[in-house]
């Protein structure tokens, strides 16, 4: 019997950061739906979905062991930093998308992905452009299939070619004027 693809290729364990990517998603979607703060989501994500006993409440079976925990500050910057920016971030994510899908068209999940991305391409050039935009798309991946995840990549781009020319080998294009 052979393996398939899938099989064959174990990723490694998810990293700090990762998670924290993935957590702050969930925070923003979890935020946008229930009209709560940043700080009261944190707060909830700290006491109940990682709790002091290392399981996960929401993985399947009760009391399944998580593999990693988030980066907490890292974690933390990406929430409050996409909520406060969260203005900017529209107005850079907006215009790369296209007429026939403005952002409030959007799936909340998928709004959440590309603002926290959007938001960590725009403040943290400790994180190369490439690692960025291939996090969130493996992040899409997991709520969708690959049409939404390579909107992500293309959006977050877009985005990137804007907020970072040198780093994304292209001319710096601003899609607010429509120029590429």
């Amino acid at each position: 019997m052979t393996k398939s693809g899938r099989e064959r290729r174990a990723k490694p364990e998810m990293s700090r950061r990762t998670a924290a990517r993935l957590a702050a998603v969930q925070a923003i979607y979890e935020m946008e739906m229930a009209e709560r703060s940043a700080d009261a989501v944190l707060r909830d994500f700290a006491a109940d979905r990682w709790a002091a006993d290392g399981t996960d409440a929401d993985a399947e079976g009760a009391g399944a062991a998580r593999q990693v925990d988030p980066d907490a500050a890292f974690l933390g910057d990406l929430v409050r930093g996409t909520t406060a920016r969260l203005a900017d971030i529209d107005g850079m994510v907006a215009p790369a998308l296209s007429a026939d899908w403005p952002l409030d068209r959007l799936e909340a999940v998928l709004r959440a992905i590309l603002r926290v991305g959007a938001y960590e391409l725009f403040a943290r050039a400790d994180v190369p452009l490439r690692v960025i935009i291939s996090e969130y798309v493996d992040i899409a991946h997991a709520f969708f299939d690959v049409k939404e995840a390579g909107l992500v990549n293309a959006v977050l781009d877009r985005v990137g070619r804007v907020l970072r020319p040198d780093e994304a080998g292209g001319g710096g294009d601003d899609p607010t004027t429509g120029n590429r």
